[in-house]
């Protein structure tokens, strides 16, 4: 590691790049290690299944070369089932609540909702249709939520990134062992079917899942086959994925007033399909099952993706031709499932083999159409589909049940008595259940005792399934330790570099203004308060994070730290300002002292409106706050706010350019352009956006890109304008000066630093605004002042730290930055739980869905605060005293970046890696805790994407400040030669 008296330019480039790639490197073993995607056997189910675990004499068979029709024989007789259903038609309302259809809490759903499906709640009435609520695991989004339906198997969390982007799936699941016996399958809808099975389907009509402005269109396409569809007789599996009642959520919420006709729309279709079944039972395919289910719920604003109830409440309703109401002889009736139950059930009701990784339990209400042996049947089936799971991670579990295992009721009558080892109770539920079994079926033919016997042995059977569920479900949290430990000593070797070269800098400063004497000791001895609170700050979030309600209201945090450290510079400035007459005779920095305490007082109040206009992260958003009092008010008052916001955004731009003391012309044109792109900004929200309402029109859409493009051209064109029309000015200037014989080569270096300084000054107006004017546009409207606000505070405290009134140690105004971006992300109603990613906005501007585009907008509005932040930086630069960069013609350009870009540099990797080892480490302390997959690996991922954010916004100001300095160092050479032409000709 360098000290603190020989780091240079070239040597901090090197350990920063080392400790980046470090940190990367440490990321992605972990994340790949904790974050696995693979199931845990390989291969597919077959004839196999359908025998117990211990006998291997069909394990070797080949059945992939056997005809479907002899394969879906072969599959009948060694099941032991009839085929219950010979069709089925999977209807998917993506977004539905169950409590839209069942209620909640044994209450009865909203009024609204019933009025608006009459025919679905007469069918549950009538003991035609069984509801349930199928609890979804965490992420609650389309593709793993899909995969586990049909293939009971529990995904990867990983599987929310891979949700924007989806590949084939090649685990075992029902619709490959469907396509191997035969069946045929049409799908209409959600086109995420036809990437995760690209050629099972003999008809198909697929839309895009994620354009969440189409409400209408995107319905209609499927409906207008059905007609026709279900008259055919050439299919045996129908899948319809409606994506209205989802998108009606991401644009207006549960509350939206067009949620009552999409559930009316929903209505008529189970109407028709039903009515259609029980005409059609008569046909050579058999009876028809109608399975209408949800993929996941939406929470109020009509988000998911988290762990929430409103979230995880899905539906799962099975609705047949004929009406039966659940076995009688079945204890415990539950009205909630998992999702992952209706793999094995459909299975069963269907003939096929339960897919292998599957960790679902049979929903034997379901099988009402099986007799008493059938039922058992099914169970001892799912039980030995299971018991191979468990084999496969616990390799000493070996159990042999022959009917002498079971001596008398007297001895399985306890659960309880099956404890021990892993291998000993699961052996042990598995022996009772398989002995209870064995002796029904010697005692079925007398009537003595038999159903007590059958409720026995069904109790058994599902005390070993519920215990087996939930041991493989919790399995899923062991993980690799030495490649975790691997990644997470990368990281925190990444680090302590980045400490250590922040401690080299502070050391090197002291160094030069103590005049060549620095005491470590005496050095941390005398910080200021403020200092002291930052180092504060970080050990607070740092302790916080084992907490998972500190998790869940982490804005909690960052406001009031971030408000704190505001007071502390505040008390700091005021101390500062003069208090005698002798003190008031010294005005020098009276002026900026004064400004200083109105920069503080204007970052205050921005962060407590921002604080305020959102309440609660995840436990505590049924508050009042202004957000919700703005929504009550209507969506008049609303635009009126989004209006306000642009025209204030606007005028501070123009205000910002304005004090660019050179070239006035350009920085006349810069306002004319970014005016321009207001405008534009003003009139899309005027004319196409309505309180979440978004146009969809090709108008409001080329608009939209019309915006996009302007907003980049205008930034492009400063960025890389800006540092040649100074440098052509202030070189042209000097060499009229020199010519003259009237420039000291004291005043050129202060002249080429007004110009250094006057280029970051420009290019950081015109990345703040740009940024802000775009957020207009993608941010939820609700969100519009706060926008302004950040940009305002940001502005507040770059002027603060500007002042040559009370200074601060640089790398406390940068930290003190960071803070503002992490308070203002969680402002604009940001959470750590998955839910609050805003879908909707990051389809404005987009003709046709496109994964790469709508992802990047879904980052950025995510992401608005820290970004902008960061962007600041350039700004921030831009106004530091000329002294902080220690021009000379004699310093070369590594020394020009050491001064102007180590400390923005390094204070938010730093702070940022901190942050990310801290949580890594609680991560893996918790990977066993109850609240591994809802709490704490949701915010992982934050703080991964917040990696990237910062990496990002990083290399975004080291490019920018290289170009800027290169051409800068350029006119500096170029002056210098005009001088020394200039000495020699005289």
């Amino acid at each position: 590691m360098p000290s603190s008296s020989s780091i240079t330019c070239t040597k901090l480039t090197i350990w920063t790049t080392c400790a980046m790639t470090l940190q990367m490197a440490g990321l992605s073993l972990f994340v790949l290690g904790f974050f696995p995607v693979k199931p845990a056997l390989s291969g597919v189910s077959g004839p196999e299944s359908f025998q117990p675990p211990e006998i291997e004499s069909i394990q070797d068979f080949n059945f992939s070369s056997m005809l479907p029709d002899d394969l879906r024989s072969l599959y009948q007789e060694l099941s032991q089932l009839p085929i219950s259903y010979g069709r089925l038609i999977l209807m998917v309302i993506d977004g539905l609540p169950a409590e839209f259809v069942l209620g909640k809490d044994g209450k009865p759903p909203n009024k609204a909702f019933v009025d608006a499906m009459p025919y679905t709640h007469s069918l549950l009435a009538n003991g035609m249709a069984l509801g349930y609520h199928a609890k979804a695991a965490p992420p609650t989004v389309t593709m793993p939520r899909l995969k586990a339906m049909i293939s009971g198997a529990i995904g990867g969390f990983l599987d929310v990134a891979f949700n924007f982007n989806t590949q084939a799936f090649l685990d075992d699941n029902l619709l490959d062992q469907f396509f191997r016996i035969g069946r045929k399958m049409t799908l209409f809808g959600d086109e995420t079917w036809l990437k995760l099975f690209p050629k099972l389907f003999t008809r198909q009509d697929g839309v895009s899942s994620f354009f969440v402005k189409d409400t209408v269109e995107v319905d209609l396409n499927i409906s207008r086959h059905l007609p026709e569809e279900l008259y055919r007789d050439d299919w045996h599996l129908m899948i319809l994925h409606f994506l209205g009642i989802d998108h009606v959520g991401h644009i207006g919420g549960r509350k939206s007033v067009m949620m009552p006709q999409k559930l009316r729309e929903m209505d008529d279709v189970i109407k028709m399909i039903h009515m259609n079944s029980i005409l059609s039972s008569n046909r050579k395919q058999g009876d028809t099952l109608l399975l209408v289910v949800s993929d996941h719920g939406m929470t109020d604003s009509g988000n998911h993706g988290g762990s929430s109830y409103e979230e995880t409440d899905s539906l799962a309703l099975f609705i047949g031709r004929s009406s039966k109401l659940p076995r009688d002889d079945i204890s415990a009736t539950q009205d909630t499932i998992n999702q992952i139950d209706i793999a094995p059930t459909l299975a069963l009701l269907f003939g096929v083999p339960i897919p292998k990784n599957n960790v679902g339990v049979v929903t034997a209400e379901c099988l009402w159409p099986l007799t008493d042996g059938g039922l058992l049947r099914a169970l001892e089936l799912n039980s030995w589909q299971l018991l191979r799971l468990l084999k496969a991670q616990l390799s000493g579990l070996s159990c042999v049940v022959s009917a002498s295992d079971y001596p008398g009721n007297t001895k399985w009558s306890n659960v309880g008595q099956c404890s021990g080892t892993a291998e000993e109770m699961f052996c042990c539920l598995y022996s009772k259940a398989a002995a209870l079994h064995s002796s029904w079926m010697s005692t079925a033919s007398s009537s003595d005792n038999d159903d007590h016997q059958f409720n026995l042995t069904v109790t058994a059977y599902r005390d070993f399934l519920m215990t087996s569920n939930d041991w493989l479900t919790r399995k899923v949290t062991d993980k690799p330790l030495a490649q975790l430990t691997l990644g997470i000593l990368a990281m925190v070797l990444s680090s302590l570099i980045f400490l250590r070269l922040l401690f080299c800098l502070s050391s090197a400063r002291s160094l030069n203004e103590n005049q060549g004497s620095f005491d470590c000791k005496k050095s941390i001895h005398h910080w200021s308060l403020e200092e002291k609170f930052i180092v504060a700050v970080i050990v607070i979030l740092v302790v916080s994070m084992g907490s998972s309600s500190m998790v869940e209201e982490e804005q909690y945090i960052w406001h009031f730290l971030t408000s704190t450290l505001f007071w502390i510079l505040l008390r700091k400035t005021i101390k500062s300002l003069p208090l005698g007459e002798r003190d008031k005779l010294n005005k020098s920095n009276d002026n900026f002292r004064c400004s200083q305490v109105f920069s503080v007082i204007v970052m205050l109040i921005c962060g407590r409106i921002i604080r305020a206009w959102h309440q609660g992260g995840v436990n505590w958003t049924y508050l009042p706050d202004i957000s919700k009092w703005l929504e009550q008010a209507g969506s008049n008052h609303i635009k009126a706010i989004r209006v306000a916001s642009g025209i204030l955004v606007i005028s501070l731009s123009i205000l910002a350019f304005s004090r660019s003391s050179l070239n006035r012309v350009f920085s006349s044109l810069l306002q004319l352009i970014f005016l321009l792109s207001g405008y534009l900004v003003l009139q899309h929200i005027m004319k196409y956006q309505d309180n979440g309402f978004l146009a969809s029109g090709h108008s409001a859409t080329f608009m939209a890109q019309t915006i996009y493009t302007v907003l980049s051209i205008a930034t492009g064109f400063t960025v890389l304008a800006s540092p040649w029309f100074s440098a052509v000015f202030i070189c042209k200037s000097a060499s009229n000066r020199l010519l003259a014989g009237s420039q000291s080569a004291k005043n050129e270096i202060i002249h080429l630093s007004r110009g250094l300084k006057e280029s970051f000054y420009l290019t950081g107006c015109a990345y703040m605004i740009s940024w802000s004017l775009l957020q207009l546009l993608l941010q939820q409207p609700i969100n519009s002042m706060p926008v302004f606000l950040l940009l305002l505070q940001i502005s507040a405290a770059v002027m603060y730290f500007s002042c040559d009134g009370v200074h601060q140690t640089p790398w406390v105004e940068v930290a003190a930055l960071y803070f503002v971006g992490m308070a203002g992300h969680f402002g604009f109603g940001n959470s750590n739980t998955l839910a609050t990613i805003d879908v909707a906005g990051a389809f404005i501007g987009i003709s046709s869905h496109s994964n790469l585009l709508s992802g990047i907008l879904m980052f950025c509005i995510t992401y608005a605060s820290p970004i902008l932040v960061l962007l600041s930086l350039i700004m921030y630069i831009s106004l530091k005293d000329e002294s902080s960069y220690g021009l000379d013609y004699a310093m070369d350009f590594g020394q020009l970046l050491k001064s102007v870009l180590a400390v923005p540099l390094l204070v938010p990797l730093g702070i940022n890696s901190v942050i990310l080892v801290a949580y890594t480490i609680v991560l893996l302390q918790m990977r066993n805790h109850l609240f591994i997959w809802s709490v704490f690996s949701p915010k992982y991922l934050y703080v991964c994407a917040t990696t990237a954010c910062v990496y990002i916004g990083v290399s975004i100001v080291v490019a920018t400040v290289l170009y800027i300095s290169s051409v800068h160092m350029w006119c500096m050479k170029k002056t210098v030669s005009v001088r020394i032409s200039t000495e020699e000709s005289h």
